[in-house]
C-alpha cells in the first residue's frame, strides 16, 4: 500500500486514523486535480491583469466550498492585477478569547505569456506521475495543496477547523516580486500563528525540504558618461564609454564570493550608437544576491563604492570616464531565525511520527516569505514536488523540459502538513 508509513502515524484513539484520511485523500485526489487542471487552463502571466484576475475569481470560487469569504485588494501597480484574500473566521473561545489566525500564503501568476504558452505548446499534460503545465509546481499546485489541508481539517478535525482562523492570501505578482503584497499580508494576519507559504518543496518519498530561509536581492543600473568622437579622424580625443564598462563589469564580477553565498551577476549590457564613433554612453543592469543580511550590506557598499570611479580617460584631453550605479530595487534576505526554526519543529515532530525527516533547505530564489519573516513566523516550501520551473520548452532529445508536478507527492505532504499544522496549533494553545 502506498505511504505505509503515514498508517503507522502514533495518534490517540479518540482522533481519526491516517489511515481513514489517506483514504480520503486517495479518494478525492482526483477532484483536488481537476481543480488544478482549470486553474491551469487560465493564463495569468503577471502583466495579464484580466487573466490573473480571472484566476482569483476561480480561486475565490473553489475556497468558497470550504466556507470563505473574498476581498480584492488592487496591487499598487496597475499593471498588475488584484490580490486576493480569502478568509473563514474562527469562534472565539470559551474565555471570549478571539480564534487564533493561520495565514497559507500562495500566488496567482506565473511567468509564461499567452504566446509563449502557444508557441512551446505547453498546456495541461499527463505522462506517469508527472502533469506538465504552467503554474503546476510554481505555485498553482500549491493552491490547491492549501485546498487539500482544509478539506482534510474540515472533515476529521472539525474542531480545529472551526475554531481558527483561517486566511488564504494569494498574491497577483509575484513573480514580478510586487512588494505591497507584504502590506496585505500584515494587515490581515496581524498576531497570526504562523504565514505558510506553499512554493513547491522537493522530496523522495521519505525526506522532505521544507525552506526556511532565502537570499535577498538587489538589482543596480550602472550608465558611463564618456565622450564621443571621431574614431578616424579624432580617436586620440575620444573617452570610450564601453571601455570603461567593460572595466566596471570585470569588477562587478570579481566582488561575487562563494564562500559568503554572495553573487553577482551582470544580466545586460548597452553601449553605443554606430561602430565610426568613440562611444559616449554605455549601460549594464546587475543582480546581487545574499543569504545573510550583513553580507547583502558588504555587496551594497561594493557596488555603490563605484559611483564616480574612472580608469578611462581621452588621450589627448584626458576627459574623464564617470561612473554612475543606481540601486533600483532592494529586496531583504530571509536568513536564519528564531520563529522560523520553531516552526520548522514542529515539521519535524510530524514527519518523525510518520518514519520521515525533514530537511530543512536555504534557497537562493525569492518568495513572499522575503517580504513577511520579520513581522510574522514564515516558513516555506509546503507545496508538493515537481521541477522545470519557469521553463516552457522541450526538446526530443529530453535536454530541454517543461515545468511539472508530481502527482504522487500530493497526498503524503498534505498529510504531513496536516498534522504540523496540528502539532503548531496545540502547542500555541
Amino acid at each position: 500500500m502506498r505511504y505505509q508509513a503515514v498508517l503507522n502515524y502514533a495518534m490517540s484513539p479518540s482522533e481519526p486514523s491516517t489511515t481513514s484520511i489517506q483514504l480520503y485523500l486517495d479518494e478525492h485526489l482526483p477532484g483536488y486535480l481537476e481543480l488544478l487542471h482549470q486553474m491551469v487552463g487560465v493564463n495569468s502571466f503577471s502583466t495579464n491583469a484580466r487573466g490573473v484576475d480571472t484566476l482569483a475569481e476561480l480561486t475565490a470560487e473553489i475556497f468558497a466550498s470550504l466556507g470563505f469569504d473574498e476581498k480584492r485588494v488592487q496591487s499598487a501597480d496597475f499593471l498588475y492585477g488584484q490580490h486576493l484574500v480569502l478568509t473563514r473566521q474562527g469562534k472565539p473561545g470559551a474565555d471570549g478569547q478571539p480564534a487564533p489566525v493561520i495565514g497559507l500564503i500562495s500566488h496567482l501568476d506565473t511567468v509564461y505569456p499567452a504566446v509563449e504558452e502557444e508557441a512551446n505548446d505547453f498546456h495541461w499534460r499527463v505522462e506517469g506521475d508527472r502533469i506538465y503545465g504552467p503554474g503546476t509546481v510554481d505555485i498553482k499546485g500549491g493552491t490547491v495543496m492549501i485546498y487539500m489541508i482544509l478539506d482534510t481539517l474540515r472533515q476529521f478535525f472539525p474542531d480545529v477547523y472551526n475554531n481558527v482562523t483561517w486566511v488564504v492570501l494569494v498574491n497577483a505578482a509575484e513573480e514580478a516580486l510586487i512588494v505591497d503584497f507584504g502590506d496585505v499580508c500584515r494587515e490581515h494576519l496581524q498576531g497570526a500563528r504562523a504565514a505558510l507559504v506553499f512554493e513547491g518543496g522537493q522530496s523522495d518519498g521519505q525526506h522532505y525540504r521544507i525552506v526556511t530561509s532565502r537570499k535577498g536581492m538587489a538589482r543596480y543600473h550602472i550608465t558611463v558618461e564618456g565622450k564621443s568622437a571621431h574614431a578616424g579622424t579624432s580617436h586620440a580625443s575620444g573617452a570610450n564609454a564601453i571601455v570603461q564598462l567593460a572595466d566596471v563589469i570585470q569588477q562587478v564580477a570579481d566582488f561575487t564570493d562563494y564562500e559568503n553565498d554572495l553573487t553577482f551577476n551582470v544580466g545586460t549590457i548597452l553601449g553605443g550608437t554606430v561602430i565610426n564613433r568613440v562611444p559616449h554612453q554605455a549601460a549594464a543592469s546587475v543582480e546581487m544576491r545574499a543569504f545573510t543580511p550583513d553580507v547583502f550590506e558588504v555587496g551594497v557598499e561594493k557596488m555603490l563604492s563605484l559611483n564616480d570611479y574612472c580608469s578611462v580617460r581621452s588621450v589627448q584631453e584626458g576627459y574623464p570616464c564617470r561612473v554612475r550605479v543606481m540601486m533600483t530595487h532592494r529586496w531583504e534576505p530571509w536568513p536564519e531565525n528564531e520563529t522560523t526554526e520553531q516552526l520548522l519543529t514542529y515539521w519535524q515532530s510530524a514527519a518523525s511520527a510518520l518514519g520521515w525527516e525533514i530537511v530543512p533547505e536555504a534557497r537562493g530564489g525569492l518568495s513572499d516569505g522575503n517580504l513577511i519573516w520579520r513581522d510574522l513566523p514564515a516558513i516555506d516550501g509546503l507545496g508538493p514536488s515537481g521541477g522545470n520551473a519557469h521553463s516552457s520548452e522541450r526538446s526530443e532529445d529530453g535536454a530541454k523540459d517543461q515545468e511539472y508536478v508530481q502527482t504522487s507527492t500530493f497526498v503524503p505532504k498534505a498529510i504531513l502538513n496536516t498534522f504540523a499544522i496540528l502539532n503548531l496549533l496545540d502547542q500555541g494553545a
